[in-house]
């Protein structure tokens, strides 16, 4: 099947932490050979769409900031979805996503917030932990970029936003409303504005408890490449199957 438009994960498909994955800019430049539109969908929310893109060209990748869609983004546009609530935000988070809030027009704070919004911090502390924890004990509104558990990197799988989340969740019994993959919050606006139908449109990732899973439960194709997160023994044990599996995506066929 051909498709109209593709969602593609960043780390573990297209690069893998500070390394190149080779097969990656042959993948993209075969896109726009064939002028097919595609978007990279990314949980890491510790970078700008700018950063991201300038990353993607140092690895010899086609990329805009246009073609970026970020965890982020979209954590900021369901947030300014919330009417009822004020515009005031804590966040335990680094540039991306501080940028994405503050250029919306959120106030940052720790005094009485109506959102705690939590995103990767390789900077996290007790007292940050203990400020959310109260916020969100307080009526805030818990609010977490991705639930990643580990993220893969040349040094191996460390430390996700979603192990650091979850000590809020255990301290305060609350659960987070998650918005990156594989929530349907994210696919949702990632499909939107690539502007293709949803039935036309396939998820290309490593990963498949993020990328593959969703994909399956918003109802699109899958590609998963074994590159980054997910083996081929792990990906075996699993009882939903992505559409189409790769080793690597010079491996890849466009239709």
């Amino acid at each position: 099947m051909k498709y109209d438009g593709y969602l593609i994960d960043l780390d573990g498909t297209m690069y893998l932490g500070s390394e190149p994955i080779p097969e990656a800019p042959g993948f993209i430049e075969k896109l726009d050979q064939a002028h097919i539109p595609y978007l990279y969908v990314t949980n890491n929310s510790s970078k700008t769409p700018e950063q991201v893109a300038a990353t993607l060209r140092k690895f010899d990748i086609p990329a805009t900031t246009d073609q970026v869609f970020t965890t982020s983004q979209a954590t900021v546009q369901f947030m300014l979805e919330q009417v009822d609530r004020e515009k005031t935000v804590y966040l335990i988070g680094e540039e991306g996503v501080r940028h994405e809030i503050e250029q919306a027009g959120f106030v940052l704070t720790a005094d009485n917030p109506d959102f705690v919004v939590m995103g990767i911090d390789r900077e996290i502390n007790y007292e940050k932990l203990a400020t959310a924890t109260m916020a969100v004990r307080a009526g805030a509104m818990f609010i977490s970029t991705n639930g990643d558990a580990a993220i893969p990197t040349e040094r191996g799988l460390l430390p996700g936003n979603g192990s650091i989340t979850s000590v809020v969740t255990v301290a305060t019994g609350v659960k987070p409303i998650f918005i990156g993959k594989p929530e349907a919050i994210i696919m949702e606006q990632a499909i939107a504005k690539l502007g293709v139908k949803k039935e036309r449109v396939i998820m290309v990732g490593d990963n498949y408890e993020t990328d593959i899973l969703a994909g399956i439960r918003y109802g699109i194709d899958t590609l998963i490449v074994h590159t980054g997160f997910t083996s081929p023994e792990q990906l075996a044990k699993k009882e939903v199957q992505p559409i189409h599996r790769v080793m690597n995506l010079s491996e890849w066929e466009l239709e």
